[in-house]
């Protein structure tokens, strides 16, 4: 099967991870998935539906299933992203060696992913995540300003939970307090904490 030809050099080129880059992607275009690129990787949709995302991490390769959550995972490859991921399940790799001793799992999930997708919301569903406290130092910025309070909550759900993850993660009120000033231009301009 082959790939999308405009992804070809992002795979040559990369950096990190490179080999496993490359059989993994061979692994995945076996599977009859479309390559595209999504968020500045190359991500294997089904149907026009995502599937899964290479990611290039310091310490690891990763295979993200957008929908891990769903799957049974038999062979116990897939693990969570971490405490506040919900739907999203990844597989580690630092070998060559470690793509082809998973490839039969990585197939085998990949089919059920595929299936997931083609089911809809058929009684499959993902436990919402825990409402969130608000720190004290963001209902007083509301209090103080109702502009910034409405520009919060124009912003996707997605977004607000990762500004108030990132507020509370600070010890100090002084710290937090730091964090909301300057994040004030990013959510005016209807961004998430971690877009460019």
């Amino acid at each position: 099967m082959l790939g999308n030809r405009k992804l070809d050099k992002l795979f040559s080129n990369a950096r990190l991870w490179r080999e496993e880059a490359a059989a993994l992607r061979e692994v995945l275009l076996e599977c009859g998935l479309t390559e595209e690129l999504k968020w500045r990787s190359p991500c294997y949709t089904a149907g026009g539906k995502n599937i899964c995302i290479i990611q290039r991490m310091k310490e690891f390769l990763a295979l993200l299933f957008f929908k891990g959550a769903l799957l049974k995972d038999p062979d116990g490859i897939l693990e969570v992203q971490g405490p506040y991921s919900r739907a999203g399940y990844r597989v580690r790799f630092t070998s060559v060696r470690d793509v082809s001793r998973l490839a039969d799992s990585i197939t085998s999930c990949v089919r059920e992913a595929i299936a997931v997708e083609q089911a809809g919301q058929a009684g499959l569903t993902i436990d919402k995540a825990p409402d969130l406290e608000y720190p004290e130092e963001l209902i007083d910025t509301f209090d103080r300003d109702p502009d910034f309070k409405a520009a919060f909550e124009c912003l996707t759900p997605g977004r607000q939970r990762g500004y108030i993850l990132h507020y509370a993660a600070a010890k100090q009120s002084t710290t937090r307090a730091a964090r909301i000033a300057r994040s004030r231009g990013r959510i005016f301009d209807g961004k998430g904490i971690h877009d460019r």
